[in-house]
């Protein structure tokens, strides 16, 4: 016997889904630089990020959000890569300090990734060089309301988008052999 739901019900329903997600983000942290030095105090009692239902995750399988804190390099920017690729979806990511948009102090190298959103969408920049912990519980807020809204949609566009996003990735990544995936 199949349930059949009518538009309104289906509606109702996908609130309550997305108000389960945004209350429930757990976040595997991918600390590369100076970025990783503002988590620890964002998760002690004084900000208490744990209120807002974010929690670490121990493996990226468990995890919602791919938090990247800092610069990456071409060897880092594969690692991250492949932490996004095994994250179940739905999955977000946010990135703070200005090193994942331009490079940050190292902008200038040869081997610094500069827009983090050529090679992953990225659902929520937090600006700064570092963020406070204030910036990035705002950030987390605001991947809330993106997701109460439906408009985290980072892992879906990565789906609908894999050859542009592999078309860019292969471009700084030589000698590396992406896994295919068949979602």
């Amino acid at each position: 016997m199949e349930i059949t739901y009518d538009k309104n019900a289906q509606e109702i329903l996908s609130t309550i889904k997305s108000f389960a997600r945004k209350s429930s983000l757990w976040v595997i942290a991918y600390g590369t630089g100076c970025g990783a030095i503002e988590i620890p105090p964002t998760m002690t009692s004084r900000y208490d990020a744990e209120r807002f239902g974010i929690r670490g995750s121990a493996t990226p399988r468990q995890a919602d959000v791919l938090l990247i804190t800092g610069y990456l390099a071409v060897k880092t920017l594969k690692r991250v890569i492949r932490t996004y690729e095994q994250m179940q979806d739905p999955k977000y990511v946010i990135a703070f300090g200005s090193c994942t948009i331009n490079g940050g102090m190292y902008w200038d190298s040869y081997n610094t990734i500069k827009l983090l959103d050529k090679y992953i969408p990225v659902d929520v920049y937090i600006n700064g060089c570092m963020p406070r912990p204030e910036a990035v519980i705002q950030g987390f807020i605001k991947l809330q309301e993106l997701i109460m809204n439906k408009k985290a949609e980072g892992a879906a566009k990565y789906k609908e988008n894999l050859e542009w996003y592999r078309e860019n990735q292969r471009k700084i990544i030589h000698n590396w052999r992406m896994p295919e995936y068949n979602w």
